[in-house]
């Protein structure tokens, strides 16, 4: 056995991911059939395939791959690697960029076998790291393919590749040769993303957003061209495709204002870039690299705390719903959670309570990840898995410091919404978020996480689902006359069909994007009163919680949406588009 291997072992046992008695099995099998430590342990059953990938991904620093979800790879990639080296090497060929060959191998550590496919193909090898499984079903996959001259001329024992195939049969013309790009050095990349036309450019996107309202940038590099995409209100539009050769610099660029390792270039990395407008003007940028297999994309969350709604009259609530949610925060103690998906407006939701409850009597603390904005009077702290402080932990040492009212950014598994729970039964009010689909679902989510239906019970005072509708422009709308058939099938109420006004979005004026401009919340608000709590109790599905829900008065996604269609914010499509029928 390798000196890596029994290396391999001892990493696994220290993680306690198998047991002696199981790392002892597989090395005995290991002796008889031969193959590698880890194909044996995924053999046995040990270990799933999916957890020795995330593994080593982790533990050598190298990305991780799902080779299922690759759409295709061409015969020039295949014929890099012959058949019989990929499976001596359990590696597979996946892409080329520049000089490089990117190559999914088991054992990202086999710096033979990566000495080897760098001698045969020329190419510098940059590793990821996929299950031995998946590699061996992939170069069947691939290599298998009958005409591709890929397996070993199997069924051509002469061993002339090109039998069959004269020199007429390919027309000289029609040849090209790649231009490939060379390797970029640590240098060169920071000289490249210094000088003055990269510096304008990046300066220029960035200012464009902030003009046009977006909400995020999407720097996104693909094979044969790079795209910048701005999200306003809600929706992506391309708005660039700088040159393709400036896509490295561009990156280095914003690594470089967000004070990130421009040599990294095969983990993702987080930063934050802070510019100054004019007078007392302040923006933020969330920024996230993220390697992709034609280098690495940029996505930046522009935050602006000028544009921070904090006012709950403004969001979108109608009267009763937030008539309850303020009774709900207001309470001494309990659980308020708010839920919907990434970028449907929960942290301003929150925040917005937090200004509310926000007094000098009052001791707060947040955990976030990340802190998005200051908030004068409140304690934030900002998460760091790396170093262990997490939900979990922040929670923990929240109640040694004498708290009123807990925020906690997400509940995302059983030992934060446990220690939330028990927060919340002992005096505290405790706000955070869940990703649901809607109010009721919410409580099956915590049944799940592995909570007692009681504390559920005990615990919740108010479930609030919400999303993010855009407004038409007052300027340019047009009113529309949809049938009372489309009207019925987007659940409006019958009796309010008759004399409905409804507008659509105009043709666009200098006022706005489209016909929209900006956007509204839309709630649904699940007070958790004695009924519910029963319901809870005697074990309802979602669907039954669901309806007597609204049968004690709850109003949905679905008709808070047509309630804002019927007042003329939004329109029937857009609402229809971001809610699900009841």
């Amino acid at each position: 056995m390798s000196v890596k291997e029994q290396k391999l072992g001892e990493l696994l046992l220290r993680s306690q991911i198998v047991t002696g008695a199981q790392l002892e099995a597989a090395r005995n099998e290991q002796r008889k059939s031969g193959g590698r430590l880890s194909g044996q342990l995924t053999k046995l059953g040990y270990v799933r395939e999916s957890d020795m990938t995330n593994f080593l991904s982790r533990q050598f620093g190298v990305p991780s791959v799902h080779l299922d979800e690759i759409q295709g790879i061409s015969d020039d990639i295949l014929k890099l690697i012959p058949r019989d080296k990929a499976i001596k090497h359990c590696c597979l060929p996946i892409n080329r960029v520049a000089q490089t060959l990117v190559v999914a191998m088991s054992d990202p550590t086999d710096m033979f076998a990566v000495d080897d496919l760098k001698f045969m193909t020329g190419y510098n090898i940059e590793v990821v790291v996929a299950g031995e499984q998946a590699i061996l079903a992939a170069i069947e996959k691939y290599y298998g393919k009958k005409g591709s001259g890929l397996n070993n001329n199997q069924d051509n024992p002469d061993g002339d590749e090109f039998a069959g195939a004269g020199i007429d049969d390919f027309n000289l013309d029609d040849i090209e040769f790649a231009d490939e790009e060379d390797d970029v050095n640590t240098v060169d990349l920071q000289n490249m993303a210094e000088e003055a036309p990269v510096v304008r450019l990046v300066n220029a996107i960035l200012i464009d957003a902030i003009r046009n309202g977006a909400s995020d940038i999407h720097m996104e590099p693909y094979e044969k061209m790079m795209r910048i995409r701005f999200r306003i209100d809600g929706v992506l539009k391309e708005v660039m495709r700088p040159p393709l050769k400036l896509r490295n610099a561009i990156v280095s660029r914003v690594k470089i204002m967000s004070s990130l390792d421009i040599a990294e270039r095969r983990l993702p990395q987080d930063g934050r870039i802070k510019i100054k407008l004019g007078g007392s003007r302040e923006m933020d940028f969330r920024v996230s690299i993220l390697p992709t297999l034609f280098g690495e994309k940029v996505v930046m969350r522009l935050l602006d705390k000028s544009n921070l709604q904090l006012d709950m009259t403004k969001l979108g609530f109608e009267p009763k719903s937030l008539k309850d949610f303020k009774e709900a925060i207001h309470r001494p103690y309990g659980m308020v959670l708010v839920t919907g998906p990434t970028g449907s407006g929960k942290t301003t939701t929150l925040y917005s309570a937090l200004s509310e409850l926000n007094q000098i009597t009052e001791n707060i603390s947040t955990a976030e990840d990340p802190v998005e904005f200051n908030l004068a009077g409140i304690n934030q702290v900002q998460m760091h898995d790396a170093i262990g402080l997490n939900f979990a932990a922040a929670l923990r040492s929240f109640l040694r410091q004498d708290p009123d009212i807990i925020m906690v950014g997400e509940i995302r598994d059983f030992e934060t919404a446990e220690i939330a729970v028990k927060s919340a039964l002992t005096g505290h009010m405790v706000l955070s978020t869940l990703h649901t689909n809607d109010a009721p679902s919410t409580v099956s989510r915590l049944l799940n996480m592995g909570i007692e239906p009681f504390l559920v019970c005990s615990s919740v005072n108010l479930i609030l689902a919400q999303r993010l509708a855009r407004k038409l422009c007052p300027y340019c709308r047009k009113e529309s006359h949809p049938s009372p058939e489309v009207l019925r099938d987007a659940q409006v109420p019958d009796e309010l069909i008759p004399g409905a006004q409804i507008f659509e979005p105009g043709p666009g004026c200098d006022k706005c994007n489209n016909g929209f401009k900006g956007r509204i919340a839309l709630y649904e608000v699940m007070v958790f009163g004695e009924e519910l709590r029963s319901a809870v109790l005697q074990g309802y599905s979602t669907a039954e919680l669901k309806a007597e829900a609204i049968r004690l008065g709850m109003q949905t996604l679905r008709q808070s949406g047509l309630h804002k269609v019927l007042e003329g914010t939004t329109c029937l499509s857009e609402v229809c588009r971001v809610t699900a029928p009841d």
